[in-house]
């Protein structure tokens, strides 16, 4: 069998899109590898949200092309996802041995790629849809990665256009896939023995708002998969801060499946910044959304996204992030400086641009609030008896451990003898680090 390697970076849905064109890859007689040198077919997935992610893609390829030159020059090469969708046909001018381009919108085109490839042709695929693929997406099984939890993409593309972000550039205009496909996607997770469903979009609480003929919304979803059969858990992200209805917070406090979890990216603490951003609310706003998440969910874990280095920022501004990730008491955060990209409104305002050096300055202060953000909230829990779905069994420096996590996303690190991944356990915080929860059965 011929045989395919896939290097996916970026979010989980390109993982997600990883799982979907190696199962119409399997389908089409290729077996993963995971040794790239063994492999038939190279493809590289990958993330455009900032320029490192954007110049680690070319540098794999490069390594690539320089196999295919010296050593095997049958093989084929692809390069897929968002950095394929925004740079299209320019990929072959800078990787002459590229064999194909494919964007975000034509997954389920890769049968007839492969097809052309395989008789010497070059392939570019990135024109751009309003719909779903969901009925191509009922011909081909999910090769899903071998863990409990089950990537299950339910919106695609966002509207939003924030001045910062390529995301709308890359994945296109919002679009709501059927429940229908969605459920039974989950259904068959569930029945392959996945644990836990994480339904994902770049903004997940927009769900259905694009739906013409009925009034189908995230919360009326989350309702849908939590009456399947069996013990198991649910997830979502990511959602946009004023997308969050009541309904949906009530409907995660009554859903006994629905984990006690919100993501909602802040960007900044500044609302002169927010504005410039192009996000839909300020700081004002923000804080009153994740205090009544806090009031009305009890024990929820609330992480977040910010900028550091906006261009224009101010370092007033940037204390106002700093002051925000710790009244907010947020439990975990995303940080990132500020990476000009290629079509955005904010990429335009170089004479705002901040330099490199108090750029990376300020991330560090960020990632440093943010550490002690997460030992505060470790804190809360030590003492605690909590349900932990393990994940994971491994032998740390001669000891045996089995890592898991919480209903509200925390990791906790047990010292257990026996592999039993993919069990629900209850167990006792014993103690806290930054980044984890230490615990016993």
């Amino acid at each position: 069998m011929p045989k395919v390697y896939i290097e996916t970076m970026g979010c989980q849905m390109n993982k997600s899109d990883t799982e979907r064109m190696l199962g119409i890859l399997e389908n089409l007689g290729y077996e993963e590898t995971k040794d790239a040198k063994k492999a038939d077919l190279l493809m590289v997935n990958t993330c455009s949200i900032r320029q490192l992610s954007e110049d680690k893609a070319f540098s794999q390829l490069g390594l690539w092309g320089k196999w295919k030159k010296e050593l095997r020059p049958n093989i084929k090469i692809g390069i897929c996802g968002c950095v394929a969708q925004q740079k299209a046909k320019e990929v072959f001018k800078r990787a002459s041995y590229v064999d194909f381009v494919l964007g975000t919108h034509k997954i389920y085109s890769l049968p007839e790629i492969v097809k052309q490839i395989n008789l010497g042709q070059r392939v570019c695929e990135c024109s751009e849809t309003n719909q779903t693929e969901d009925e191509k997406a009922k011909e081909y099984k999910i090769d899903r990665v071998k863990t409990v939890n089950a990537w299950i993409p339910i919106t695609e593309g966002c509207n939003n256009f924030c001045t910062y972000c390529i995301v709308p550039y890359t994945r296109g205009q919002e679009r709501s896939r059927l429940p229908e496909i969605i459920i039974k996607e989950a259904k068959d997770a569930l029945n392959d023995g996945f644990k836990e469903i994480t339904l994902l979009g770049q903004n997940v609480d927009s769900y259905g708002k694009d739906f013409k003929d009925k009034n189908y919304r995230l919360a009326d979803l989350l309702k849908e998969v939590n009456s399947i059969e069996g013990k198991f858990r649910i997830r979502f992200v990511t959602s946009y801060p004023t997308d969050i209805t009541e309904e949906l917070i009530e409907t995660v406090v009554k859903l006994d499946k629905v984990c006690e979890y919100f993501h909602i990216p802040m960007q900044s603490g500044s609302s002169p910044v927010l504005k410039a951003m192009n996000r839909r609310y300020d700081r004002e706003t923000y804080f009153k959304i994740a205090q009544n998440i806090r009031n009305k969910v009890p024990d929820v874990t609330i992480t977040s996204d910010f900028i550091a280095g906006f261009p224009g920022e101010t370092e007033e501004q940037f204390q106002e992030t700093l002051t925000a990730m710790e009244e907010l008491c947020l439990d975990y955060s995303n940080t990132a400086a500020y990476s000009p990209r290629e079509k955005t409104v904010a990429a335009k305002w170089v004479d705002k641009f901040i330099d490199e050096d108090t750029k990376f300055e300020r991330l560090a202060r960020l990632n440093e609030q943010n550490r002690k953000c997460c030992l505060e909230s470790n804190k809360k829990f030590v003492g605690r008896s909590m349900e932990v779905l393990i994940e994971n069994f491994e032998n740390h420096k001669g000891k045996n451990i089995i890592t898991g996590r919480t209903r509200n996303n925390k990791i906790v690190h047990i010292p257990y003898d026996k592999d039993i991944t993919g069990e629900f356990i209850m167990a006792k915080i014993t103690g806290c680090k930054t980044w984890y929860l230490n615990g016993e059965i």
